[in-house]
């Protein structure tokens, strides 16, 4: 069975909207397209390098492909555009006969559907790059396994989101974490169960904690 994993750029508020450059994605406004591009340093290449070293297929949105297929076509021996200009590309479209990148696969129609039919396949891992529509649709049908985020030290206030509307509650355990030197967090999690909760409250309630509980059930 295949995994999917993904590899995300965030910001501290969860942005994760053109990290690459200002030209990259300014839907919706966004003028911060870059904010990556001050913060690499060597330890990040080692955590992207491992991301690719093993096999892979990429799993990407229709427009996060289109950057790619702009891109790394034309990027000559850069060891990343060799792997993925070699790598199965699967990607979720309307529009296949559009697809002119060489090893291009079209997900059409449900797509969770499409990518979980792939998971059940045998085969590399599914390499999830940006795409964030799509991460929202495969996180509201479970079908992410891991997660490695590249948080950068920074607020962008406006943006798309990496955790949107429709996520479902999920719990992920740590499985690897490091530090840049520009204070960029690595940390990779694996999906692992679901949310359990507790209670540092009280056993026996205050008539004030009562009256509060009261207000809020109210408030909705």
């Amino acid at each position: 069975m295949r995994q999917v994993v993904a590899a995300t750029f965030v910001s501290l508020d969860g942005v994760m909207q053109a990290p690459g450059g200002p030209q990259e994605d300014s839907r919706g406004g966004f003028s911060h397209g870059g904010w990556t591009f001050h913060y690499w340093d060597e330890p990040m290449g080692k955590v992207m390098d491992k991301a690719f070293a093993e096999d892979f297929s990429l799993l990407l949105g229709r427009r996060t492909y289109d950057i790619f297929a702009a891109h790394w076509p034309y990027a000559g021996d850069d060891p990343i555009a060799v792997k993925f200009n070699a790598a199965i590309k699967y990607v979720a479209t309307s529009e296949p006969q559009t697809l002119t990148w060489q090893n291009s696969v079209a997900l059409r129609g449900d797509v969770a559907a499409e990518v979980a039919a792939l998971k059940r396949q045998d085969g590399p891992k599914l390499l999830l790059q940006g795409s964030g529509e799509l991460i929202q649709a495969l996180l509201a049908k479970d079908l992410i396994d891991e997660v490695t985020l590249l948080t950068f030290p920074l607020v962008l206030g406006e943006g798309k989101r990496l955790f949107g509307p429709g996520t479902i509650p999920a719990a992920f355990r740590l499985v690897e974490s490091g530090v840049s030197s520009t204070g960029v967090i690595m940390a990779t999690y694996r999906r692992e169960g679901e949310i359990t909760t507790g209670s540092f409250a009280m056993a026996e309630p205050s008539a004030a904690e009562i009256a509060r509980r009261e207000i809020f059930a109210a408030e909705g």
